[in-house]
């Protein structure tokens, strides 16, 4: 049987040092876990697919994997976007509903949006995601829910986010080659709040920092609305990078460094740490003993750049002021210490590590801040699904899962 026969979902996130899949099985409306995988990345390069052949070989192996663990074929997905071009803006619009004052209908809140995504977008771009914040009824905001009230004039506050064709395109194309359909394309940033935020940070604002190997996503809550969203272009091999270009080591050497003895905050490591580094052009076993705060050094400045590039964003978007549960930073990259403390004194605001919400029957091991993404695109999957197929739900959540998905 099929994934979609047995009631199962797929999801698959690539990024640029590893392509995650999950397979979750839907029990009495629940998802619970039934299987996942992590390969290499091959033929990606800052979080988009420089090279088909090679991506297309890691796409077909972490299918087959997940194949196995999850003992289902696997034949339709959706799959996380990022990279450093994905974009976002805010856009109003809406429509007069005659002469006289008449009841709003759904295919009239369908036409609000519509009018409000008739906004210029580069021409490589392709909406992602449409987000409706809010709707305004003769000028009345803060409305949810118009459908059956009685007005006028019917507008929508719409946070629209986009990404260039290609890389979506891509993706797709690798994931048909390796013979999976895929029924939906999300925003990575959007998919780890899913996973790692509570229902007071949603509604009082919060900001969900994705730290990738390549980039940094970036998503706005507030209200229990997404307000804005980023992709910033620094992610943990930069901090990697770094290193291995000061140290003058290998990559792998790098990264273990990173790992052991990296911290983004000098003055957190005692001045008198000493550790050793694989000496320049030496063989296995060569080591040289180097100050543990040199690592740090070289990492605080990385760190600054990072959220310094989101305190920009932030303030460009309009939304400095609006977390008020503050900051929590997910993705691999949030585990380098002193990130959040980084945060916290940059923005002025909370800051704190995400770990995903753990699934029925889930393996410890997932529970970190590594596996935020894919996790949570099972749970938004999960959630548009459910949202989709109900016929009693209100028609606010309605209209949030109509166009939650990809346009």
């Amino acid at each position: 049987m099929t994934d979609r026969e047995q009631g199962n979902i797929a999801v698959f996130d690539a990024g640029s040092a590893k392509v995650r899949a999950l397979v979750g099985e839907i029990v009495d409306g629940a998802i619970r876990y039934r299987g996942h995988s992590v390969v290499d990345a091959r033929g990606m390069r800052r979080s988009i697919i420089a090279d088909l052949e090679p991506a297309t070989g890691s796409f077909d192996d972490v299918f087959q994997s997940v194949e196995e663990a999850a003992d289902t074929e696997v034949a339709s997905a959706a799959a996380g976007i990022g990279g450093s071009r994905v974009r976002g803006v805010t856009s109003r619009g809406g429509i007069l509903l005659g002469n006289r004052l008449r009841e709003i209908t759904r295919d009239d809140v369908r036409a609000a949006v519509e009018r409000a995504r008739e906004v210029h977008l580069p021409p490589e771009y392709r909406v992602l995601h449409l987000l409706p914040q809010d709707f305004i009824v003769d000028d009345q905001d803060g409305i949810l829910d118009p459908v059956g009230m009685i007005g006028g004039t019917l507008e929508v506050n719409l946070h629209i986010v986009m990404a260039p064709a290609s890389t979506m395109q891509n993706v797709v194309t690798c994931a048909n080659k390796a013979g999976v359909e895929i029924f939906d394309t999300i925003f990575e940033a959007i998919a780890s709040a899913e996973a790692v935020l509570t229902a007071d940070e949603r509604e009082l604002g919060v900001c969900v920092l994705d730290i990738g190997a390549a980039s940094t996503e970036v998503a706005v809550l507030f209200e229990g609305a997404v307000v804005h969203t980023d992709s910033l272009p620094i992610g943990g091999a930069h901090f990697t990078n770094d290193l291995a270009v000061v140290l003058r080591v290998p990559l792998p050497e790098a990264e273990r460094l990173k790992l052991q003895y990296g911290h983004t905050i000098v003055t957190a490591i005692p001045q008198s740490n000493e550790i050793y580094v694989q000496a320049p052009d030496a063989g296995n076993g060569q080591y040289r003993p180097v100050p543990q705060r040199h690592l740090s050094e070289i990492l605080e400045p990385r760190a600054r750049e990072l959220f310094q590039m989101l305190r920009n964003s932030l303030r460009q978007g309009g939304v400095l002021e609006a977390m008020g549960s503050g900051c929590v930073l997910t993705g691999a990259g949030a585990k380098l210490p002193g990130m959040a403390e980084h945060v916290e004194n940059m923005l002025r605001t909370p800051a704190r590590i995400g770990t995903p919400v753990p699934l029925s029957r889930m393996p410890e091991e997932l529970v970190d801040p590594e596996y935020a993404t894919l996790i949570g695109l099972l749970l938004y999957t999960h959630r548009v699904r459910q949202q989709r197929a109900t016929e009693d739900l209100g028609v606010g959540a309605k209209l949030r899962a109509i166009f939650a998905g990809s346009i």
